[in-house]
């Protein structure tokens, strides 16, 4: 990678040139985001799996800008207009919106009404008024006046629209006024559709808006924009024409030398012609794309810290469990799993009105939780999901058994998925829902990675933002919260496998297909024995996998395979074996990492070599923790302003978070409500934490509910 791309992305991301050097050329050597974060630290100096992800991201930026300077300079060559100046202020561009303006004039255009004056000849008459070099063009512009150019005033009109488009494309004035738009207001407009729309409503706020582009939140800056989309909003800058005129062509002097008399008027004229007609509206967009753009990176890093902390949500772990999709008039859909979250047995009752079976129901349920030896019970928690609870309360459950609530978020979508008919062709949408709802409990990760997170309920406007950018980040979030936590091999299914390191859905089928066949993985080293899995694919992938009950300790564990020779030598230091020393946290704390390093293996590599041994395999998601939602409380009519009452964290945003209280409706704690000015909700509040708030406000026309965070 070039130099100048190196410096630019560690002067971006606050890293050192070396770091980002290394980084781009372990990716060039094939390595992925995890492996290169947790067993290439010696070479990242310990950078984090964002940290390598966001330089993933600048070295794709780079190379395609790299595509895209090929390109101009070959367009401008073909011109004859490339000089050695031009090409070397391309080939040093870091901005892709430097390198288009430096390549605006020669980019090909439609026709304009510079086209049509350039046709009639007019050219040499604006290049006389461009370069200064008449006192007098009505003088000048006589001898241009004939065929189609009816007098001189159509002489003159046809040479400032070409001064005006060349003004348009000049790079220094092009950033200048970008400068000067990036400080002033954004104003909106309601439309004549948004007035008559009742869909428009929710815009209100924004019906007569202005704030200063440089300070208005993303979330705001969002729905503006979309408010636009959907025809109810005119959204512009309020730039000043006259100052901005005035700078224009104080820029045209500086390069070409001030014009006196009639030329003045002449270039002043095309000035404002080109501010009005042509780099308003293209700047304006420049700078609220580049406003826009500045929105979605925020707001795809709350959607991608929310997916972390959904997605490392506390499992209940291996428990046999019953999982119920409650509803009224379609009654609950109830899947009995065992261990692995296999479904055994399912069916559906109807406790709650128009049916009222309760009995029945009673009777249905505790026969499920004996025959099934049910240890744990997942409730969905959308529709009669409070008044399920309820019912369950009248139920004997067995010792130790307890009573989970768990999301729906992307449930439906999962059971119609390709995904949901290959595991149940036999089954229908409401038995696939109910199985996911019960597996999401036992293991959040492995059951979450088969739904688009777009889907998953966590986020704000993640319809509006950067898609590719928004796929991005939330395919790396997925990949680091996988290999963060380890797969088990001989149990994962080929939608978590495809997520390991090096794997990807093709060898993940390969995977399951060899275990189908041979039976279980004894060892990673069997791994080599499955087809297309070739040394690079190992190496990337093996330290992620676990093998429980494997003859080496070692592949139930983080230490990679490359590092057992190390291990072994850390055991004969103390003269025990490997198996020995696995797991043993006394016999680790005696071992002194310096005397382990090599030219191939590092401090941080050794140290964690030690950390991993003393705890091998450690899960690092958190125990799950009960939860009851206030018994009183079921209706946003049952709602007091005063009261403070249990809740669950069930989305952040960069204006507050959507908390869960126990009724059909979450309520909103505004960021204004969690701490000073300026807080970050994200830094607050976790996904699915459990708080406690107050009710603010009670808005039971528009459903709305706002809350307090109490510490």
């Amino acid at each position: 990678m070039k130099e100048i791309y190196i410096q630019h992305i560690a002067g971006l991301l606050n890293l050192k040139d070396w770091q980002v050097e290394n980084c781009a050329g372990l990716f060039e050597d094939g390595d992925t985001i995890p492996f290169i974060s947790r067993y290439r630290k010696e070479k990242t100096g310990g950078m984090d799996d964002v940290e390598v992800a966001e330089v993933r991201h600048w070295v794709d930026v780079f190379s395609e800008m790299e595509k895209r300077k090929e390109t101009i300079l070959k367009t401008i060559s073909e011109a004859g207009a490339l000089t050695d100046a031009l090409r070397l202020r391309i080939e040093n561009c870091v901005s892709s919106t430097e390198l288009e303006d430096l390549y605006l004039p020669w980019r090909p255009k439609r026709r304009t009404r510079a086209t049509v004056a350039r046709e009639l000849g007019l050219e040499p008459l604006a290049d006389l008024m461009w370069n200064v070099k008449t006192r007098l063009p009505e003088q000048d512009a006589r001898q241009f006046v004939k065929g189609k150019v009816a007098d001189t005033q159509a002489a003159l009109a046809g040479a400032r629209d070409i001064i005006a488009e060349r003004l348009s494309e000049t790079a220094v004035i092009r950033e200048n006024l970008r400068g000067i738009f990036r400080r002033r207001r954004v104003t909106t407009a309601v439309t004549k559709a948004g007035r008559d729309s009742a869909e428009a409503a929710k815009y209100r706020n924004y019906f007569d808006f202005k704030m200063p582009l440089d300070r208005i939140p993303s979330h705001n800056l969002l729905a503006i924009l979309r408010a636009e989309n959907e025809g109810f909003l005119k959204i512009g800058i309020d730039a000043d024409e006259e100052k901005c005129g005035a700078k224009i062509y104080y820029d045209f002097c500086q390069e070409h030398g001030y014009p006196a008399g009639p030329l003045a008027d002449q270039i002043k004229e095309a000035t404002a012609d080109a501010f009005k007609r042509l780099l308003e509206p293209s700047i304006s967009g420049e700078v609220l794309r580049e406003a826009k753009e500045k929105a979605d990176r925020e707001s795809i890093q709350v959607f991608g810290e929310n997916l972390r902390q959904l997605l490392l949500s506390a499992p209940v772990g291996q428990k046999r469990t019953m999982a119920i999709d409650p509803g009224f008039r379609n009654g609950c859909k109830i899947a009995c799993l065992d261990e692995q979250g296999k479904l055994l047995y399912h069916t559906i009752i109807y406790p709650h009105p128009p049916q009222n079976d309760k009995v029945k129901s009673i009777m249905a349920v505790q026969q499920m939780l004996d025959r099934y030896g049910i240890q744990a019970v997942a409730i969905g928690n959308g529709t009669a999901s409070r008044e399920t609870e309820d019912f369950l309360k009248r139920i004997h459950l067995p010792e130790g058994c307890k009573v989970w609530t768990v999301s729906e978020d992307g449930a439906s979508i999962y059971s119609a998925s390709e995904i949901a008919r290959e595991e149940f062709p036999d089954e229908d949408v409401t038995v696939r829902g109910a199985v996911s709802i019960g597996r999401r409990l036992m293991d959040p990760l492995a059951e979450l990675v088969k739904i688009d997170p777009k889907n998953l309920g966590i986020g704000q406007y993640q319809h509006d933002v950067d898609q590719a950018l928004l796929k991005e980040k939330l395919d790396n979030t997925v990949e680091s919260c996988v290999n963060a936590v380890g797969v088990n091999l001989n149990t994962a299914s080929p939608y978590l496998l495809a997520y390991v390191a090096g794997i990807g859905p093709a060898l993940a089928g390969n995977i399951v297909a060899w275990r189908s066949e041979n039976g279980a993985f004894r060892s990673r080293a069997d791994l080599k024995k499955v087809p297309r899995l070739g040394p690079k694919a190992f190496e990337q992938c093996a330290g992620f996998l676990r093998i429980r009950g494997a003859e080496n300790p070692l592949d139930n564990s983080a230490v990679h395979p490359e590092s057992y020779g190390i291990v072994d030598r850390m055991a004969a230091s103390l003269g025990v074996t490997t198996k020995e020393l696995v797991g043993n946290a006394e016999l680790c704390a005696k071992i002194r990492a310096q005397e382990f390093v090599t030219p191939q293996a590092g401090l941080p590599t050794v140290n964690d070599i030690l950390k991993e041994l003393a705890k091998p395999g450690l899960d690092p998601r958190e125990q799950a923790a009960e939860f009851a939602f206030a018994e009183d409380i079921h209706t946003i009519d049952d709602l007091k302003v005063g009261m403070e009452l249990p809740g669950i964290v069930t989305n952040i945003t960069n204006f507050g978070a959507f908390v869960d209280i126990g009724i059909h409706d979450d309520g909103l704690v505004h960021v204004s409500q969690m701490g000073p000015r300026g807080t970050d909700p994200t830094r607050v509040v976790k996904l699915h934490q459990q708080v406690r708030v107050a009710v603010t406000a009670v808005d039971l026309d528009r459903g709305r509910i706002s809350l307090r965070l109490l510490k």
